[in-house]
């Protein structure tokens, strides 16, 4: 009997063809890439919650404990079994399948706290997974690293607890798909897209770097704060305009005349931005002397989008001040009952396609001279 003999390079790259079949790859979300939480069957909140993206609930369009202080702020849209729910429901079913078909697994303990992971796809002999204490996610240096884990039925994580990202790894990047509920307890600290069959719930004070998406369930807040993770790119980012600074998303300017644009990366709508005084710097740009606003003043936007625009949302640190779904208008911002300083002013548009953008921009109120001293006698 022969056995051949392999040359070297041959095995070589039939290791790495092994290698490159166990690497997880990113789960598309498609609308449902907009929303902070999605519901199958309503949401409910108790508390100050804040939502940092969109609320949507489909087919049940129940939706309470939201409208601003004292109960949750929504910093995005909201649809209750409408057209756009719907459709996203239908996105995150295709995203929920595609992360449950991903393989081979590699198999962990059940509780993942204490353990810390690269890359990957993950399961658990138990079929469940847990936390407790801090689970760490290594991207080895990889900003389009890919976790994603595979649980049977449950996701319970206890209190305190923590998903801690290291080397590149982005929670944008990071899906758990969840065969039947998850539970994320008290103040804990969480990261990544969780893709439920049935429902989620958080206990008092979590905070959540990622999605909640939830197919048939209901998701239950308490005074929790959840922020629709986006990826960060390399060659550029979105300016808020006034600084020149730059974020993710694509190219822009911005200038100390307070005027800049969002780039536009990914086919994502841009915002251009005028008539904000900057907080940054007067008309010599940055390095001269901020200017402050004590009556308010009228700003300016103009979105850029192949499409129509689905909704278009102006806020004053964290309230909202518009709602329309022009391309082009104005505003007036009051500062009356702002903090003096530094307060920020943030514009979400997101086009007829789900595609969305964030711009925010800095200004400052005017401080507030002191009474006079009145004397009697």
């Amino acid at each position: 009997m022969r056995f051949a003999v392999l040359p070297l390079a041959l095995v070589l790259s039939l290791a790495l063809a092994v290698g490159s079949a166990q690497a997880a790859t990113s789960v598309g979300l498609g609308t449902a890439d907009s929303y902070a939480v999605l519901a199958g069957s309503g949401v409910t909140n108790t508390g100050p919650s804040v939502l940092n993206g969109d609320l949507g609930t489909a087919p049940t369009p129940a939706v309470t404990g939201f409208g601003g202080a004292p109960n949750g702020t929504v910093n995005g849209s909201t649809h209750q079994a409408d057209a756009a729910a719907t459709q996203a429901q239908a996105d995150l079913t295709t995203a929920y399948n595609n992360a449950a078909g991903q393989g081979p697994v590699s198999t962990v303990a059940t509780d993942l706290g204490g353990q810390t992971l690269t890359p990957g796809v993950y399961g658990s002999v138990s079929g469940t997974f847990g936390i407790t204490g801090a689970l760490t996610l290594n991207g080895q240096g990889n900003p389009n690293a890919v976790f994603v884990f595979k649980a049977a039925s449950t996701l319970i994580t206890a209190s305190a607890s923590q998903v801690n990202l290291i080397n590149g790894a982005q929670p944008c990047n990071i899906f758990w798909k969840v065969g039947s509920s998850a539970t994320l307890g008290s103040g804990s600290s969480f990261s990544g897209n969780v893709l439920s069959l049935e429902s989620i719930s958080l206990d008092n004070a979590v905070a959540v770097n990622g999605r909640l998406l939830a197919r048939g369930g209901a998701v239950t807040l308490i005074n929790d704060t959840v922020t629709s993770a986006r990826c960060a790119t390399s060659g550029g980012g979105a300016s808020e305009g006034g600084s020149g600074t730059t974020g993710a998303g694509g190219k822009g300017k911005g200038n100390g005349n307070g005027k800049g644009a969002a780039g536009g990366g990914s086919g994502a709508p841009t915002v251009q931005a005028s008539g904000i005084p900057s907080a940054h710097g007067g008309p010599g740009g940055p390095g001269t002397a901020a200017r402050c606003s004590a009556r308010g003043f009228t700003a300016t936007f103009r979105i850029h989008a192949s499409t129509g625009m689905r909704s278009v949302t102006v806020f004053v640190d964290g309230k909202l001040l518009k709602r329309t779904s022009a391309k082009h208008f104005s505003v007036r911002v009051s500062v009356a009952g702002l903090r003096d300083g530094r307060n920020t002013i943030r514009v979400v548009a997101v086009d007829r396609n789900g595609r969305r953008r964030v711009a925010s921009r800095s200004f400052r109120r005017c401080q507030t001279a002191a009474p006079s001293p009145s004397f009697t006698g």
